[in-house]
């Protein structure tokens, strides 16, 4: 295995959608798969969701991780981890944010996945059936990558 520099743990970001969100919630560390999009200009994760046990835990403690791959083999893979600070956005920005992570994780799935997707919902299972969304960013403090290549 080998480090990645900055720019190359940046690359696995920028390029993936999907990865994994740590946070503490009662002393007790929890991870949990979510979408999400890079935005290389506020050098932060925007992501959304619903009320909820993640939500409750990152407006107590703002102190995350979160780890995005790029998996092709069991020996050929490189891996980006971020620790971060959680933000919760309101108004016109949320709104802005939330519609630059569409657009963004669409242009992600249409240069990798060779698909079109017209909706949030094609790529993301939360559903606003439970009330408006909460964007929220994760401004990054740091950021560290690995390889291993066979």
């Amino acid at each position: 295995m080998t480090d990645l520099t900055i720019s190359e743990s940046t690359n696995v970001l920028r390029n993936n959608y999907k990865g994994h969100l740590a946070y503490l919630s009662q002393g007790r560390p929890y991870v949990v798969p979510v979408t999400f999009y890079f935005d290389h200009e506020d050098n932060s994760i925007i992501s959304y969701t619903s009320e909820g046990h993640k939500i409750d835990a990152m407006r107590k403690n703002p102190s995350v991780s979160m780890v995005a791959e790029e998996i092709q083999s069991l020996v050929n893979w490189e891996s980006a981890l971020i620790h971060g600070t959680f933000e919760e956005l309101e108004g016109s920005l949320a709104k802005q944010k939330l519609h630059q992570f569409t657009e963004g994780v669409k242009s992600i799935i249409h240069q990798k996945e060779y698909k079109e997707v017209e909706f949030i919902s094609e790529f993301s299972s939360k559903l606003y059936a439970r009330g408006i969304p909460i964007v929220y960013r994760i401004k990054i403090l740091e950021i560290t990558g690995k390889r291993r290549e066979a």
